[in-house]
């Protein structure tokens, strides 16, 4: 029996089917597609997540044998016919059609209103230097699937009579919640060794147990990440972190050894103990910080670093373990990685201001001032949002009392934020007057006293919001005479 949940795929894969059929060719529906109707879950939703896929451009055209790339549209399906004869055979019933992963065997379209891609039988691997694998198209839906990076992406569904392709035995490892590969795992993670990256994916995502031969084979062969690109291994990295529930994933990158690979301040949170001076454990404490939030990429990647500069700035003392200045020390380190990781601009400022920013709240007590409110806010600018987020996600403590009183400070903080944005527009503070104001006002040009004369306005502004316009000019003209008194 198919399951409902598949229906609205078969809608476009069965005719497209029967296109296929009348032209001699062999056409599969494959991927997650197959796997999440089984499992019952909402695998597409959790991909789309990451916030990677382009629409009208080809995944596919990443690079050859990436299953995550593959898996960005609606519906995956695999075929005996060669790149030219797919096109021809879609083009007729496509609303559109793009080629760019045509040399790696992938023709996309968009079908019925979803967004699909057919790619030629494959059976591919990489030279061992290379960063790219080698493509050889094939005939044989067997030998296809041999080439998936686990057995429970290793089915498939012929089309239009709806067989259930099942050579690797991926439906029982759905049913006994096990991660295997359809080769050998040396081999499979040979071929392509960002796989191993995808593993810890799935098994938090699908809540799976590694089969032992797979995590031998990630531990040997964890080194051979460094062939692929930081850009792959960051999407990677990315879909994991969005998932519901990340951690066992994180676990898993951690006891492999292959966090230490493309992220080794992770690994080396797991700072040493001892009986005298202890500590709360780093590694295990930012696993459950990442777990706490929500799912938004810049927010987990900030609770994934927030405490990296912990063991460059460790310290002990007469009051014990202490990690000064951990969070701009971390946020220093947290610019170093996610610039390695090929991260875009934005987001890298967006994450290294939330790590830097994550101890602010703690310096402030109950009862703060307007100025000290504004000034927080001012900070913390576009990521305040996130940043309260990360503050009470950070404690994980277990004493009731102390983290009663952490949401206390924070409930406080929110209500007062709320207080003032109806007064004041505190998403954007600035100075009461602009610097146009200013040089009319004081019969100055552009110049540096413009400037000065704006951090003056500014001080004002965050100290006791809104004065009037006739008593901030009152002010900036007294500040002037000053100045040029001085």
């Amino acid at each position: 029996m198919i399951p409902e949940r598949l229906r609205p795929d078969l809608d476009v894969a069965l005719p497209l089917g029967e296109r296929f059929a009348a032209e001699g060719e062999a056409l599969y529906l494959v991927g997650g597609t197959v796997r999440d109707a089984i499992a019952g879950r909402p695998g597409r939703a959790l991909r789309a997540a990451a916030g990677v896929a382009q629409p009208g451009v080809s995944s596919a055209g990443a690079a050859a044998g990436d299953e995550a790339a593959v898996e960005e549209s609606d519906i995956d399906f695999t075929t005996t016919a060669r790149p030219d004869d797919i096109e021809r055979i879609v083009r007729p019933v496509a609303a559109a059609v793009w080629t760019q992963g045509k040399r790696f065997g992938t023709i996309g379209a968009t079908v019925g209103g979803r967004r699909l891609e057919i790619t030629t039988h494959r059976a591919e691997a990489y030279s061992y230097e290379s960063r790219k694998p080698d493509v050889v198209f094939g005939d044989d839906i067997v030998s296809d699937l041999s080439r998936r990076d686990f057995t429970i992406n290793a089915m498939a569904l012929s089309l239009p009579d709806l067989e259930l392709i099942d050579p690797y035995a991926g439906l029982d490892d759905l049913a006994a919640a096990r991660l295997r590969t359809p080769l050998e795992p040396r081999d499979s993670f040979s071929d392509d060794p960002l796989r191993m990256l995808r593993a810890a994916r799935f098994l938090a995502g699908y809540e799976l147990e590694p089969d032992a031969a797979l995590v031998d084979a990630v531990k040997e062969l964890r080194d051979r990440l460094g062939i692929v690109s930081a850009e792959r291994i960051r999407d990677e990295l990315d879909k994991l972190l969005v998932l519901p529930r990340p951690s066992k994933g994180l676990w898993f990158l951690v006891g492999t050894g292959l966090a230490g690979i493309f992220i080794p301040e992770l690994p080396a949170l797991a700072l040493e103990q001892d009986p005298v001076h202890r500590h709360k454990d780093v590694l295990a404490h930012t696993v459950a910080v990442v777990e706490k939030t929500r799912p938004d990429k810049i927010l987990r990647l900030a609770a994934l670093f927030h405490d990296v500069g912990k063991p460059r700035t460790k310290a002990i003392g007469p009051a014990g373990v202490s990690f000064h200045h951990h969070d701009v020390v971390g946020a220093r380190m947290t610019r170093d990685r996610l610039k390695a990781l090929r991260y875009p601009g934005d987001e890298i400022e967006a994450v290294t201001g939330l790590v830097k920013l994550h101890l602010r709240f703690h310096t402030y007590k109950m009862g703060w001032t307007d100025s000290a409110v504004r000034r927080y806010a001012r900070e913390a600018g576009p990521l305040l949002d996130r940043l309260n987020e990360l503050t009470r996600s950070d404690c994980t403590t277990r004493n009731a009392a102390r983290a009663k009183a952490l949401n206390d400070r924070m409930d406080e903080l929110e209500s007062r934020l709320a207080d003032l944005k109806e007064r004041e527009e505190l998403d954007s503070i600035r100075p009461e007057i602009d610097g146009d104001a200013v040089m009319a006002e004081l019969g100055i040009r552009p110049g540096r006293a413009v400037g000065e004369a704006l951090a003056f306005l500014l001080q004002i502004r965050l100290d006791e919001g809104f004065v009037g316009e006739e008593e901030i000019r009152r002010r900036l003209r007294g500040w002037w005479a000053g100045k040029s008194i001085a």
